[in-house]
């Protein structure tokens, strides 16, 4: 695998030009500055940033309803749009603001480049997320802690890990190899290894994906047992293997939204292709394994559920066991209306070869 894949990081923005700055005053003024479209430079405080973003939610409250999982939708991409016009600026890969969090990401994916600016938001996502590159985290069905890199995915709940761990204690097949889809920071694919898998090749077409967990495993033994790609689906793995697990996305992407997130969101033929490859990829005896969630039906987003519609349609698997889990409901601390957690489920499909 060619470790030297470019990986993805916040475009940074040549300095200079004129531009409004924002020291924390104004807010009225800044706000109607980024709804005609121009950018904002943060000056003084890096807390006149989240001041600024502050005010973007209360500006948005008044003017949008924000109940309906679509409206929350539509909410976050109208902030998204005004939020990433806040820029601030980095000077020897430092932010040139006070009181600043010191942020290892700056050098370590622009090593070439220590003078620039970034949005805003940009930078308190590579802020969170070097925290957790450092601190680590600690997932209940893994032995030691995940480092997950910038721009790879990572769960925050774990009830789907959990149903995954338990099919696996479960599992009485061959374990000579597996694929993990979209291996993601790469939990799946530890959970397989830690249940006695003796090689597990992993895709994404993140490229962060791969490099983070190729600098996470480095040179133990986890390198010799998970094998990496950069590419799409399956990528260069044609072998037939004893079991594929896949935890797509689970929502359907709306056509309005871009390209905003492929490890939340998917398009209408994500799922049509990957059984086509499956089917290709699947030991006669083999097992799939698919990851998924209610929650698209449960918010009205699709009545379509596409593993149902493989199923139905596909003439290549037929159904072994759906096991399900009901999720936690939303901390009291969320902001956002999450009713819906109290129906919403987690799904392990286990299909086999017709």
């Amino acid at each position: 695998m060619n470790i030297e894949i470019e990986v993805n990081k916040p475009e940074p923005i040549s300095s200079g030009g004129k531009m409004e700055t924002f020291k924390g005053t104004d807010l009225k003024y800044a706000i109607e500055v980024l709804e005609s479209g121009n950018p904002v430079l943060i000056k003084g405080f890096y807390s006149n940033g989240l001041d600024l973003l502050k005010e973007i939610h209360s500006h948005l409250n008044n003017k949008l309803p924000n109940k309906t999982f679509l409206e929350q939708r539509k909410y976050r991409v109208d902030f998204h749009k005004l939020s990433s016009l806040i820029l601030v600026q980095i000077i020897g890969h430092k932010l040139a603001v006070k009181r600043s969090p010191s942020i290892g990401w700056l050098e370590k994916l622009y090593p070439d480049n220590s003078d620039f600016l970034l949005p805003f938001t940009k930078v308190q996502g590579l802020n969170s997320s070097w925290q957790w590159f450092l601190k680590g985290i600690t997932i209940p069905v893994l032995r030691n802690k995940l480092h997950p890199y910038y721009g790879t995915y990572f769960p925050t709940r774990f009830e789907h890990l959990e149903l995954f761990d338990n099919w696996l204690k479960r599992y009485d097949g061959p374990k000579k190899s597996a694929i993990d889809v979209g291996v993601g920071s790469g939990v799946l694919s530890l959970q397989m290894v830690k249940h006695g898998f003796q090689k597990v090749f992993g895709t994404d077409t993140n490229p962060n994906a791969i490099v983070g967990l190729t600098e996470f495993m480095g040179e133990t033994k986890l390198s010799r047992k998970i094998e990496l790609d950069f590419g799409n689906l399956f990528g260069k793995w044609e072998k037939q293997t004893e079991l594929i697990v896949f935890n797509p996305p689970w929502l359907p992407k709306l056509s309005n939204l871009d390209n905003m997130d492929e490890a939340i969101y998917y398009d209408e033929n994500l799922f049509t292709d990957f059984f086509v490859e499956a089917k290709e990829r699947l030991l006669p005896e083999g097992k799939l394994v698919l990851i998924f969630s209610n929650l698209a039906q449960i918010t009205n987003v699709t009545k379509e559920h596409p593993i149902d519609k493989e199923l139905a349609d596909g003439g290549r698997f037929k159904l072994e066991k759906c096991f399900k889990k009901r999720v936690k409901t939303a901390s009291s601390k969320t902001k956002r209306d999450q009713h819906w957690r109290s129906t919403e489920e987690v799904e392990l499909w286990v299909l086999v070869n017709k």
